[in-house]
């Protein structure tokens, strides 16, 4: 079991690396087979096809999504939280070249963009969770509702990720800080108010 799992993770990145420097349209089994080192045949003992292939890409993607929402539940730490975001495209420099391509492209194939669909919308209600109870416990505004600045964290963290690759000249180590701070700074209550007054 666990070497079957080690290979499809295996396949898995792969296919992310053939879709980051390749684009999603010259993407197939076979050249996924290549990067591997294995037969296309192998591939398709996991996937039958392309699209199984990136809907699994797909899921794998979110789960790391998901894993950078991990955080102690008794005291969420959005910072930590925007940090992981960041890092990820630091660290992981295909993570959004392969995100990009696979949002492109699920505008013409509905299987995918059903996945994305689900997905994101997970991770916007685990981030919105983890908002309101910064906000209940308050050291996060509560003026705006939990689920409109999960959307608007998410849509700042996915400008970052989508411009860092892009332009790292610009992401130095003492701007990505201050991002990061602005951003507190932004679901911060204002000082002399109190979070829990509703406003």
């Amino acid at each position: 079991m666990g070497d079957r799992e080690a290979k499809r993770a295996e396949l898995l990145e792969a296919a992310a690396s053939v879709i980051a420097q390749e684009g999603y349209t010259h993407t197939s089994l076979r050249k996924v087979a290549q990067r591997a080192g294995c037969t296309t045949g192998s591939v398709t003992y996991y996937f039958a096809n392309k699209e199984e292939l990136v809907i699994a890409v797909t899921e794998s993607r979110f789960d790391g999504f998901d894993a950078m929402l991990e955080t102690d539940q008794g005291r969420p730490d959005i910072k930590a939280i925007l940090e992981r975001w960041l890092a990820r495209t630091t660290n992981d420099p295909e993570f959004w070249p392969v995100m990009s391509q696979l949002l492109t492209h699920a505008r013409y194939e509905p299987a995918l963009a059903t996945v994305i669909e689900q997905r994101y919308a997970r991770h916007r209600d685990s981030l919105a969770s983890l908002l309101a109870t910064g906000q209940a416990q308050g050291p996060v505004r509560d003026d705006i509702p939990a689920d409109l600045l999960a959307d608007q964290l998410a849509a700042l963290c996915d400008g970052w990720m989508m411009m860092l690759p892009i332009e790292p000249d610009r992401f130095t180590p003492d701007r990505v800080q201050a991002l990061l701070d602005a951003a507190i700074t932004l679901i911060t209550p204002s000082p002399g108010t109190s979070s829990t007054s509703g406003g």
